[in-house]
């Protein structure tokens, strides 16, 4: 009789992780797992513990309580914790952290030569990540010399540069303007799923959590709220303050009903005065005062109606909160 296959260790697993510093508790009984190639956002607002969470995971911080392992082995929680230079793992935060006195080069090529890679192998390794990057024409540059946007990608090539088996990204575009970050974003994903590793990745952004990531954890005041996937966060959230978490939301009939700003639309049966209107560009965005509740409804295309105007609209679907809204 042949033996059952031993399942694979998760990338990462956070047991009870408890944080405290200055006094306060950042992290409460934190539990959570990140599979092989899987990438969990980690979605809050600031001082939800997001930040926290990654220091703990990377060895920045020692947990109060709880246990981290990587891959099966215990990193944190045994009482003899293994410093961050020994966890096989990346780290790219929001403020670059590049070395002012290297190269933009010699800035990826460093934990290459960490690695025992000679010198002429490091550079070569790494001007081929910087190409990928499309920054190697920038190889000789010091930090001072690049904008902020290529400063990023040349903190991510040096990241990419490590081969770890666990990315944590720390709100890499905070700082990014909007077409750097999309080109950012999609350079990312393309580079984690090549080289198959993990990804913890900590935002304020609902867009880029629900586009990125495989499951969301919410969360708020070092609590999380809910983990789930991008749709079962979005469609189904444990309540009101999760719901807004993740976009737009209204709740009508005494706040026992969320709606999501597509899931009602204008004409019908239902009456309701227009409070606000608000042009989004390939949407307009109508605040509809009702007999229900405050609903917020959104129609392509430029508005057509003005603030103040009486009007129809209809409920297509709603998500039951529990306990109503908070």
């Amino acid at each position: 009789m042949s033996a059952e296959p031993v399942p694979e260790a998760a990338a990462v697993e956070i047991v009870d992780l408890v944080v405290e510093y200055d006094g306060t508790t950042a992290l409460r009984g934190v539990s959570l797992t990140v599979g092989a190639g899987e990438v969990l956002a980690l979605l809050g607002p600031s001082g939800s513990g997001k930040s926290t969470l990654l220091h703990a995971v990377a060895g920045f911080l020692e947990p109060r309580a709880g246990t981290i392992r990587l891959a099966g082995t215990t990193v944190s929680g045994d009482g003899r914790p293994v410093p961050p230079e020994r966890r096989e793992l990346a780290v790219v935060f929001q403020n670059y952290a590049l070395w002012p006195h290297l190269s933009a080069l010699d800035t990826v090529a460093y934990p290459l030569r960490r690695r025992g890679a000679p010198r002429v192998q490091a550079r070569a390794e790494a001007l081929e990540i910087m190409r990928r990057l499309r920054v190697d024409h920038l190889a000789q540059r010091r930090p001072a010399e690049l904008s902020g946007g290529e400063q990023q990608r040349v903190g991510l090539a040096r990241a990419l540069a490590r081969r770890p088996s666990v990315y944590l990204f720390d709100e890499p575009t905070a700082h990014l303007d909007t077409h750097v970050r999309g080109v950012f974003l999609d350079e990312l994903v393309a580079r984690q799923q090549d080289s198959g590793a993990a990804a913890v990745y900590a935002t304020h952004d609902a867009e880029e959590a629900l586009g990125l990531a495989d499951r969301v954890a919410l969360l708020d005041h070092g609590h999380v709220l809910q983990v789930g996937t991008p749709q079962q966060v979005y469609d189904e959230p444990v309540d009101l303050f999760a719901a807004r978490l993740t976009g737009p939301a209204s709740a009508i009939d005494d706040g026992q009903l969320l709606v999501r700003p597509g899931w009602a639309r204008l004409g019908g049966p239902l009456e309701g005065d227009v409070r606000a209107v608000r042009f989004r560009g390939p949407h307009s965005d109508y605040l509809v005062h009702s007999p229900r509740g405050e609903v917020l409804i959104r129609e392509a295309g430029s508005p057509r109606h003005a603030v103040g105007a009486h009007l129809g609209w209809t409920l297509e679907h709603g998500w039951p909160l529990a306990g109503g809204a908070i």
